[in-house]
This record gives structure tokens, sequence and C-alpha cells, in this order.
């Protein structure tokens, strides 16, 4: 369905290459493949992993390629197209949507990369996915001849059965105590990792978020970037990559690569709770649901969140890649506040979900019916700590008085 009281073209909300029919075209491959995900969803989560034609959709759609360098084939959008086409597909299944945000935004990343490093990988296959786990006290790497031997077990490698690479963070160490703490990135080939068959999860169930393992792996330098090459501005990929898109501050815009698929999945969630309201009547004392005060509040308050939420998500967004385009940089406060206001927009996604769950009834009980897995996937989603309100609101705060981020990828 389409979101209550969104009309084409009447958006209240900033709309990116607004005069671009190939983005136009791109949102309604989308919506398209919506009715499809949305009956494989069930299926999704027995597979624990996409189903193989899932994928073979969204690649067909130029779905995963949408922030990916023009140069190699890629549609090159800007920014904010991780939010609307996670959105679109997390109206369906937020698995599906979490998995398509994450592994799209991976194109976007290794365009920063050095241009050996790009050429490596899309020179051999532009479609190739790519996953990660960017959870740097997992790994350990060590500085030798010609680049780093990296070990280590990171959990959460979402869509990584389905990839032939995999961005893993890591902490590199170092004798010399003056030389403080690094976070690098190390972009390794399947061959390099072994995949642990971990994911068995409440929510999101059908990403295949495993475990990989390495083990003493040699990772050439120009395969790795440090996070300090990220946080805005020129890249070692600039050179072959110029367009701003690929200068924004990768961490400070972490939480929008995945906040659209809570987005998508309050959204979903809206929309169903209002077409049963509209035709079912109470249980107990055959009320029409649509008559009563107080299912016209939930739908309000609910509707309230979801609007709040995707007008800031995309305002950042877009607002982050014209101050690029401005060759302007955010300073820490910046970076602090887009951290913390992604956090809370998928804090108001899921107050929604929950709302209308808990105004569903015993309705929302049934495995057969979509909300109990919304319910389950807002909560999942919510749990990345992307989305943690007290981290990012905490560093938010201690910014604000003065004192310095405890963020270290900022």
């Amino acid at each position: 369905m389409a979101g209550l009281g969104r009309k084409p073209n009447t958006s209240p909300f900033p709309q990116p290459d607004a005069d671009d029919p190939a983005y136009a075209a791109m949102i309604a491959r989308a919506k398209a493949l919506i009715p499809r995900f949305r009956d494989r969803a069930s299926r999704t989560e027995e597979l624990r992993h996409l189903p193989s034609e899932t994928e073979r959709d969204l690649h067909e759609a130029g779905l995963f390629r949408i922030v990916q360098p023009k140069r190699v084939g890629g549609s090159e959008f800007d920014y904010v197209a991780l939010v609307d086409c996670a959105d679109a597909i997390g109206q369906a299944d937020a698995s599906v949507a979490w998995n398509l945000a994450n592994l799209a935004s991976h194109h976007w990343m290794l365009a920063m990369f050095d241009s050996r490093a790009q050429d490596l990988v899309w020179s051999k296959d532009a479609n190739v996915l790519i996953a990660s786990s960017f959870i740097f006290p997992a790994g350990r790497a060590r500085k030798v001849d010609g680049g780093y031997v990296l070990r280590g077990s990171w959990p959460f490698s979402s869509g990584v059965d389905s990839s032939e690479w995999n961005m893993l963070a890591s902490v590199v160490s170092s004798d010399d105590e003056a030389d403080g703490i690094e976070y690098r990135i190390f972009l390794l080939n399947r061959s390099d990792y072994r995949i642990k068959d971990t994911w068995n999860s409440a929510g999101l169930g059908g990403t295949g978020s495993n475990d990989v393992e390495v083990n003493d792996a040699f990772v050439a330098e120009p395969m790795t970037v440090a996070v300090n090459d990220l946080g805005g501005g020129p890249t070692p990929g600039s050179a072959v990559n110029p367009n701003a898109l690929y200068a924004l501050p990768v961490f400070s815009l972490f939480p929008y690569v995945l906040s659209g698929v809570a987005l998508g999945n309050a959204q979903a969630c809206l929309d169903d709770y209002v077409e049963v309201a509209r035709h079912r009547a109470s249980t107990y004392n055959r009320a029409k649901l649509g008559d009563m005060q107080s299912t016209q509040i939930k739908i309000a308050e609910a509707s309230a969140k979801i609007d709040a939420a995707r007008l800031i998500m995309r305002s950042t967004c877009i607002e982050a890649l014209a101050e690029a385009r401005r060759g302007r940089l955010p300073d820490i406060a910046a970076k602090t506040k887009t951290r913390r206001d992604g956090a809370y927009a998928v804090n108001l996604c899921t107050e929604a979900v929950s709302l209308l769950f808990a105004a569903s009834g015993a309705r929302g009980l049934f495995t057969s019916a979509a909300l109990q897995r919304q319910f389950r996937d807002a909560h999942a989603i919510n749990s990345h700590l992307a989305f943690n309100f007290d981290a990012a609101g905490t560093n938010y705060g201690r910014v604000a008085l003065g004192l310095p981020s405890e963020n270290l990828t900022l």
C-alpha cells in the first residue's frame, strides 16, 4: 500500500534528483517488488537468509548498485537513495531491506578505497556483493611489510553467504604506545575468512547475519582504508570518484545506511493497521474499529512518529550531501548531532510499531499475520548500536558540554 496520506509528487519532504527520471524509475522498480517480497517473507525467515530469487530480483532491478560509481556501471544516486529504497523494500520485508541497504552501501564505501582495490573487485564483477562487520574490537591487525596481518572473529555479517568480499573493521596494534590506537577497515576475499552459521534470531531472521572468522590473513595495504580517511572530504578513492557522494563522513552518517529499513517496516505496519480498522469490528461488542476514538488517536500518533522519522532521515542525508558539494566538512558537534538524530528517528519508528502492536490486541499474536514479524523486526532493528539512543545521546551531550567525543570513528 502507499503510505497513509502520501500522494505522488506532493510530498512535503525534500526530494533528491527531483527531475531525474532514472531515480523515479528506480524507486518505482523497488515499489513494484513489494508484493512478491511480502509473499516470500515467511519463507525468507525460515531459510534464515534471502532466497536466491529475491537476490536475483534485487540485482535485476539494479537496487544493489544505487550508490555505486557510474564509471563501473552503477547509478551513483544521492546518498538518500539508501533511505528511500530501504523504505520501499522495508514495506514488504525488513530482512530484505536490511540486506539491500547493507550490501548497496558497501559499493559506496569501496569507492573511497584505493583505486587498486576498486579495480580488483569491480573489474571481475561489478555486480559482486560485499558484506561487512564494523565491530572494531572484534579484530586485531599488525603492520607488516606491504600491508597487515589480520585475525579475529566478527559477528553480524549480514548477507555474508551471498558475498564474495567482506569489509572487516579492526584495531591496528602497535609496539609503540606513542602511535596510539588506529581504526582501519580491511577488504578480504571470501577465501580468506570462514563463515560460522550462527544466525538464529527473533527478528530480522532472513538476513543471514552470520559470524566470520579470520586467522592471520595477509591484507595488502591498498585493500585497507583508515577510519581517519573516512571522516569527510577527500579519500584514497577521490582521484577516480570525485563526486561529493564519496566525500561524505562515513561513520557520522552510519545510522542512515539502515534507518530506512525501520521506516518502511513501520509504514507497512501502519498501513496494515489502517486497512484492518476500516473493515473489522470488535470481537467483543461488534463495534466498528474505525469508529472508535482510540483507534483514530493511535493512527494519528503512529503516523506522526513515522512522518517525523522520515523527515529527519531524508533531510539529514540531503543536507549532508549539499554541504559536501559546497566543500564544507562537519565538525564534531555536527557529527554527533547526525548520530543522535539517526538513532532518534529509528526509535520513533519502533515506538510507532509497538503502539500499533499493542492496539491490535490478540490479532498480533498469530504467526500467519505480518504484524508479529513487523514487531519483532522493529525491535531487532532498534537493537543495532547505531540506533541506541543512550549511546548516541550521551556522546552528543558530552560534546555539547565541551567534553571529548567517546566515539572514535567520528
